[in-house]
């Protein structure tokens, strides 16, 4: 067994295992010795249950002995970000109103991956309810990038992010509300896919902004995504938004579509903001698919403007819907020594809820309140409208995007203090979920301080095979996904 096995590829030890080179509960015990050493730095886990883990390892071994084994996921642990509700385990969202939960049931991703034998392992830190871009949001205190402890990973799913990276876990799972996934991934050196809008069921998410949100997978490798995508994706009667569709082997498909592609490439998204670093690395991907004969063409998307003010009109009006159930009477913090329901409601909410969230609920409720609901979230939807229509009028001329995935590396924890300038980390990624589309993000190079940076590939609504093909074509010509941080 690898002393680094918990660095491999799912394709590498999924072959172990069937090999008998290595048994399921030996990788976990390896996983769960690698966290140890690096969680009190990291502090990517929200809770973890190592003896349950364990018992799901062996589980996994006595299917295998007995020629029962589930396919290439059976006995590969992989984490939840912790608003993925796991029957019996905590979902806490990293909040304090949620402190106590434990969820009574399966999400509809989580039994997907029990089905396919997956070792769930851990609740993965966040930023609470999803709201944020660093993971400083948290509850629980913040998750620092394995790349340089004094940076974040990214957010909201910067645990998800920051655990694969550091080898505590070998896949794992997000959420995608404005950049969720991708911009932790970019930020600390891994894989992040973000599904079309309807792929994934959200049925068991913790809904921050439902028309927004959507479930992803996190992986060392394009194929280690496309894998767990096969495992989850599909349509679900649970899911009132699910999309019905073929779902194709994906990690097959890598193998099938080689392209040339005709690729874009959004003037509006190399601007002012963009570092340096980032655009030379950017480019020199944008060189890599030309020399491999594609045809890359300069598109517009002339909306790109008002992305950032339509996602914080749409986001928060969402989040302070779906957040009022959080009352302190049916589940969740209850604030003690109240007088009535109102008093109860208020103190609740007020002790339980952080400031970033707080901030959201506050400006969706005023852009819902009478007298502003046509002149905010109406026109805000009518703008949404105008941004997918721009990548649609896109894709007439070309097969995807390629763009940026963050403007910057990873910043230094504390540094973005004002709400504003927090909001820019995530301006090339949110177009996507007002459009609903796909995109993955690939590590395509690192800055002079060893900061991993991340390439963004949007694809087309239900076209995750071809995108995930791109994505491989590149990654298999370079290396930096074979890099991991010295912790």
């Amino acid at each position: 067994m690898s002393a680094a096995v918990f660095h491999q590829p799912i394709t590498t030890v999924a072959a172990d295992l069937t090999a008998g080179k290595l048994s399921a509960v030996e990788l976990m015990q390896a996983v769960i010795a690698r966290t140890r050493a690096v969680e009190p730095q990291v502090h990517a886990f929200n809770s973890r249950d190592e003896a349950d883990a364990l018992a799901q390892a062996a589980a996994s071994d006595a299917r295998r002995a007995a020629g029962q084994t589930r396919g290439p996921l059976d006995g590969i642990p992989i984490g939840l970000k912790d608003v993925i509700a796991v029957a019996g385990q905590p979902l806490t969202a990293s909040s304090k109103i949620l402190g106590n939960f434990v969820s009574p049931y399966d999400a509809t991703v989580t039994r997907k991956l029990k089905e396919a034998g997956v070792v769930l392992w851990g609740r993965l830190n966040l930023d609470e309810f999803a709201m944020g871009s660093s993971t400083e949001n948290s509850a629980n205190g913040p998750t620092c990038n394995p790349w340089d402890l004094t940076r974040v990973p990214g957010g909201s799913s910067g645990g998800s992010a920051a655990a694969l990276a550091c080898g505590s876990a070998l896949a794992t799972l997000g959420s995608d509300t404005g950049g969720s996934i991708r911009q932790p991934a970019a930020l600390c050196g891994v894989v992040g896919l973000k599904p079309t809008y309807g792929l994934v069921s959200r049925y068991g998410l913790v809904a921050y902004a439902s028309s927004l949100d959507q479930i992803g997978p996190f992986g060392r490798t394009v194929t280690d995504a496309a894998t767990v995508l096969h495992a989850i994706a599909g349509h679900d009667d649970l899911d009132s938004t699910s999309y019905r569709t073929t779902i194709p082997d994906y990690a097959q498909e890598l193998q099938k579509r080689t392209g040339p592609w005709r690729i874009g490439i959004p003037k509006e998204y190399f601007g002012e903001g963009l570092d340096p670093e980032v655009a030379a690395a950017v480019e020199a991907a944008v060189k890599f698919y030309r020399d491999r004969g594609c045809e890359i063409r300069e598109v517009s998307l002339p909306h790109t403007r008002y992305c950032l003010d339509t996602y914080y009109i749409i986001a928060t009006a969402e989040a302070s819907s779906n957040l009022a159930r959080f009352d302190g009477v049916r589940y969740g913090h209850r604030s003690r020594g109240t007088t009535d329901a109102i008093d109860l409601y208020a103190k609740s909410r007020a002790e339980g809820f952080g400031a970033e969230v707080k901030r959201r609920i506050i400006l969706g409720t005023y852009v819902l309140s009478s007298g502003y609901y046509d002149a905010y979230y109406l026109r805000a939807q009518k703008v949404r409208t105008l941004i997918r229509q721009d990548f649609l009028n896109a894709y007439r001329e070309v097969d995807a995007l390629l763009t940026p995935t963050t403007p910057t590396p990873a910043f230094k924890l504390g540094a973005k203090a004002d709400p504003l300038a927090m909001y820019l980390c995530d301006v090339y990624t949110i177009g996507v979920n007002l459009a609903g589309l796909p995109a993955i993000s690939v590590p395509c190079g690192f800055s002079v301080s060893g900061l991993p940076i991340g390439l963004q590939l949007i694809g087309q609504p239900f076209r995750e095979a071809d995108l995930l093909a791109m994505a491989h074509t590149y990654e298999q010509a370079h290396d930096w996904h074979r890099r991991t941080p010295v912790i």
